[in-house]
């Protein structure tokens, strides 16, 4: 079967957006980029099988880059998890597909916030047991959301025991590889010293549980 196209819409972030009906999932493109493909976002559906999510004691998930909602997806139908959500997504135009498409098939409360996702970290109170990092331009994460004082931020969200995940694309060009494992190693790393990656097979998740008290 061949993908049909359910909308087509833009925005000042993002020009070209289409939510496409994909072996029978709903799948979000900017451009060719994949922002979200329901339960066959592969890379984050490996990651939460690795790291036995089901087994860890979640509540509160915040998710920096929401696309069309394949993470609350996968983890409510995949891994049976109900959790509480805080989405921020800074294309409204992507809040509002989201809500169309995936967030009203979901029984787990999702708090969409439309906010520059480093602004958001900075400011807000909350914590959190899981926080992930899925932001791109394209293929690449955007500058601002690699510094130490981004992950330093990232780190405060934490409770003790959580989870800090930073999907990156690893596969592709050389140029993309070389820029992963560069920020890992030098970056990621120096933040979080005990920091580990899964291989998805074409992305890393960048990995970190914060000490427990």
């Amino acid at each position: 079967m061949v993908p049909l196209t359910l909308e087509e819409a833009g925005s000042e972030q993002n020009p070209e957006l289409s939510v496409m009906l994909d072996r029978g999932r709903l799948q979000l493109l900017s451009g060719d980029a994949i922002y979200s493909w329901d339960d066959l976002y592969k890379n984050f559906l490996v990651a939460f099988d690795s790291l036995k999510i089901e087994d860890r004691p979640v509540k509160d998930v915040l998710i920096l880059g929401l696309g069309l909602g394949s993470i609350p997806y996968m983890l409510e139908k995949v891994f049976h998890r109900q959790y509480y959500y805080t989405a921020v997504e800074w294309d409204e135009t992507v809040s509002l597909l989201a809500a169309k498409y995936t967030l009203s098939r979901l029984e787990s409360p999702v708090d969409v916030v439309t906010a520059d996702a480093e602004v958001f970290v900075q400011v807000t109170e909350e914590k959190f047991d899981l926080v992930v990092v899925d932001i791109f331009e394209d293929d690449l994460t955007p500058p601002q959301f690699e510094t130490p004082d981004f992950l330093a931020d990232c780190d405060e969200l934490l409770r003790p025991g959580g989870l800090l995940l930073f999907n990156r694309l690893h596969g592709g060009s050389t140029s993309v590889r070389i820029l992963t494992e560069r920020f890992f190693e030098r970056n990621f790393k120096k933040a979080f010293p005990e920091a580990w990656y899964i291989d998805t097979s074409g992305n890393w998740i960048l990995c970190y549980e914060k000490g427990r008290e």
